[in-house]
């Protein structure tokens, strides 16, 4: 009963065309639903906020309750150890906790390409990676982004001896505006990079999939893979509401903007507005002729590979084991 039920509920929202159409509740009750965010609220959460103030989780049954993690890390951990329902996180994360075991899954990309960048200003003169040679790069410690600063350089044919790599954690515009280091990598292009347009900088700006780092999801919504396969209504449905939160969001920046500085704990509100801006026109995914938060199987496995070729990973998993895309709209389960 329960399965048929669900055929027709999904079924109702292939034929209503997709993205960001209406989603209708399984029941007339609410089911609670704690959703682990990736850091401080910011406008890479534009679609949440927007369904949630508009009320599309409500439609659609479920009591979303978003929380801020203290650590970026976090998030993942919590859904595999049940503490949470879902979580946004990155791709390479849910590949570095399948490696290590854990029972997660990527269900939906909310951003379908890197937003991490090599970040610096005109003075620094880095018009290419091979001018990182005898420069300073801020990193936040990451192990996994200290990778790709070594491929980078190792592409660019510059030996890392020559490159000073200082771990600030999350204090990369300090330590570019201060001097301390010639450029960063870590930031994202929509956060750090819009900060420093902002205040008249003219950064140069590359995410990290033009300097030779396989492309991937960014952002992605994460969740425990035995819920997936036993009980996944819950997550469908609130995968149909936030997509319908990201198109409102994108036919909406003010409204979006006002979301984000509503949830948020002292945002600026015209850095705010950029930020959204530059952010919207990337959520929800864009290859052509896939759902909205379609993720790329055979670009998973290429990123995969990277990470195990760089001995981040103990083997190359397979597609399978790191995401699923039948959890998305207009997909009806067999």
């Amino acid at each position: 009963m329960r399965r048929a039920l669900l055929a027709v509920l999904v079924l109702a929202a292939a034929v209503a065309a997709g993205c960001g159409e209406k989603t209708e509740s399984r029941n007339g009750d609410s089911e609670p639903l704690t959703l682990a965010l990736d850091f401080y609220v910011n406008p890479d959460h534009a679609g949440i906020y927007t369904a949630l103030d508009r009320g599309y989780f409500d439609e659609a049954g479920l009591e979303v309750e978003p929380q801020v993690p203290s650590d970026p890390s976090a998030p993942i951990r919590q859904v595999a150890a049940g503490r949470a329902d879902l979580a946004i996180s990155y791709e390479p994360e849910v590949v570095l906790a399948r490696d290590q075991g854990l029972p997660v899954v990527a269900v939906a990309s909310l951003v379908s390409r890197p937003l991490t960048s090599l970040i610096s200003l005109p003075d620094a003169g880095i018009d290419r990676p091979s001018d990182l040679d005898g420069k300073t790069v801020a990193t936040a410690g990451i192990p996994y982004q200290a990778a790709y600063l070594d491929a980078i350089l190792e592409r660019a044919q510059v030996d890392p001896d020559a490159v000073s790599q200082v771990d600030v954690g999350l204090n990369l515009l300090p330590a570019v505006l201060s001097g301390r280091a010639d450029a960063m990598l870590g930031g994202f292009l929509n956060i750090e990079g819009v900060d420093l347009a902002e205040r008249g900088e003219d950064p140069r700006v590359v995410p990290v999939d033009r300097l030779g780092i396989p492309t991937y999801d960014e952002l992605v919504l994460v969740a425990d893979a035995n819920r997936v396969a036993d009980d996944p209504e819950a997550i469908r449905l609130f995968i149909a509401a936030l997509e319908r939160g990201t198109r409102e969001a994108a036919r909406d920046p003010a409204e979006a903007t006002q979301a984000i500085l509503n949830a948020g704990d002292g945002l600026d509100p015209k850095l705010t507005r950029a930020e959204v801006d530059r952010t919207l026109p990337l959520l929800g995914g864009d290859e052509p002729g896939k759902p909205c938060g379609y993720m790329n199987p055979r670009e998973w496995e290429a990123f995969a590979g990277f990470f195990a070729d760089h001995g981040l990973i103990s083997s190359r998993p397979g597609a399978s084991e790191l995401l699923t895309n039948e959890l998305l709209p207009g997909r009806v389960p067999e």
